[in-house]
């Protein structure tokens, strides 16, 4: 099945929208505000078919930081209200009560169950100079039924984040020998432990965690908390590096006090026992010891047998369908290299990377553009509502309304925003945290015990 749109100029063409999470959302509902034409591309069944995927975890900013401009406009029409702005939803939450009702009212405008295969300028493959600006954008997609099209767009959007690319156990960026093989014993998401199955899967096992950043913080939380309910329940701590003073994040300096939460309940279950850290540990690979896995590192340190892995190293973005766009990306991040500089995770935090717009995004070819976590590359600094910037910003340049584009229009609190893993329990404990621009540190955590409680006053 073939379907090629055509149009005689550019303005009837659509911009064309990758991903219909968070930021392709808003991007849609930006692009509609300019009277331009979005047509949104979604490869699940439903929006945010990522989000829902990690539906159990709380978000570490408060709703006042996660809803965009333009798609509250949109949603107002219909009667939405925002909920309160001072609660932390979880990843459920942000979908039934913002994201699916703004893809309703995107209606037509968003298409479900299409992958897109790849994006061209059409007649003209990646080494074709001559012509290449005047052409339009050609996407290609399969849908559900294994048929395929070609849609023409004046330019393109690719907002499909990093989740469906986790990134490997082993050491060096590629699956451990072993890896796939033993996947049944492997999982790359932070478990759900209040599903029934799910608890019965890591109840009263030994379980591996491998990852340092905040995704690894909360496994290791949520299998302390499972520590004190179930006997034999352990998990084992697997670090690349040695343990320092920013093992465990910024704990009460953290200037996001959700964030620091995490790392000082992760330093807790260490302390208490239900977990402990094997550091300097690059795993080089799996081996089977019945129905349990040996992790085995570069070194030929083996380690002793678990029942379960959690592997929880990061995200990394799928470039694979614009390969025959000429994109300038960081050798390093695979982030635009005008922003890599930016969000180098070995020097920026969530609250050190500044907006940024059209100009740090921009590519060698004109009209394509990567937004939300897939700009981020391979950094996991990504900020949610900077996200919400840079389709702001990308849209107005899609207009032709350049200063509006140039203009910086987002200030973030003192402490940033991250959107990702919280372990904010209860809305009303989570309340008094008073949210990412919340100048309190946190008080330690006993495990056990859901939100954070402030120590202190904004």
């Amino acid at each position: 099945m073939s379907n090629t749109s055509v149009s005689t100029t550019d303005h009837q063409q659509p911009v064309v929208v990758i991903g219909a999470g968070p930021v392709g959302l808003a991007a849609a509902a930006h692009l509609v505000e300019r009277g331009a034409e979005p047509l949104v591309l979604e490869a699940g069944q439903s929006a945010a078919t990522a989000v829902r995927e990690w539906a159990h975890v709380r978000l570490f900013s408060p709703w006042a930081e996660v809803t965009d401009p333009a798609a509250e406009k949109l949603l107002a029409s219909t009667g939405w209200v925002r909920p309160d702005e001072t609660t932390y939803p979880t990843g459920g939450d942000w979908v039934e009560r913002y994201l699916r009702p703004l893809a309703d009212v995107l209606g037509d405008q968003v298409r479900y169950g299409v992958t897109v295969t790849g994006v061209a300028r059409a007649g003209r493959d990646r080494i074709v100079d001559s012509g290449r600006e005047e052409q339009p954008f050609t996407v290609h997609i399969e849908t559900a039924d294994g048929g395929e099209e070609r849609i023409t767009a004046r330019a393109v959007i690719d907002a499909s984040g990093t989740w469906s690319v986790p990134g490997p156990m082993g050491a060096n960026g590629i699956p451990a020998l072993g890896e796939k093989s033993a996947s049944d014993r492997i999982t790359y998401r932070v478990p759900d432990l209040k599903d029934p199955a799910v608890r019965a899967r890591y109840a009263g096992k030994r379980t591996a965690v491998v990852g340092s950043g905040a995704s690894a913080f909360t496994a290791l939380a949520l299998l302390a908390d499972l520590a004190g309910e179930e006997a034999d329940t352990h998990a084992v701590w697997i670090l690349r590096r040695g343990i320092g003073d920013a093992t465990y994040g910024g704990g009460e300096a953290d200037q996001l006090p959700a964030r620091g939460a995490l790392g000082l309940r992760a330093k807790a279950a260490v302390e208490q026992g239900h977990a402990s850290a094997v550091t300097g540990f690059r795993t080089e690979a799996v081996e089977r010891d019945g129905d349990r896995l040996v992790l085995v590192a570069e070194d030929g340190r083996r380690l002793d047998a678990v029942d379960e892995v959690v592997v929880l190293t990061g995200f990394r973005p799928d470039l694979s369908f614009l390969s025959e766009l000429r994109l300038g990306l960081d050798e390093r991040l695979q982030a635009p290299t005008a922003l890599a500089p930016l969000i180098d995770p070995n020097v920026h935090s969530c609250g050190t990377v500044y907006p940024h717009g059209v100009k740090e995004l921009s590519h060698p070819e004109q009209g394509v553009y990567l937004a939300g976590m897939k700009s981020y590359g391979r950094a996991p600094t990504f900020l949610a509502m900077t996200g919400y910037e840079q389709v702001r910003s990308i849209t107005a340049a899609l207009a032709g309304d350049h200063e509006a584009a140039e203009r910086v229009e987002l200030t973030l609190p003192e402490t940033g925003v991250c959107g990702g893993a919280g372990l904010f329990d209860e809305p009303d404990a989570a309340r008094s945290g008073e949210g990412g621009g919340c100048c309190a540190a946190p008080a330690t955590l006993q495990i056990g015990i859901g939100a954070p409680a402030a120590s202190g006053g904004c």
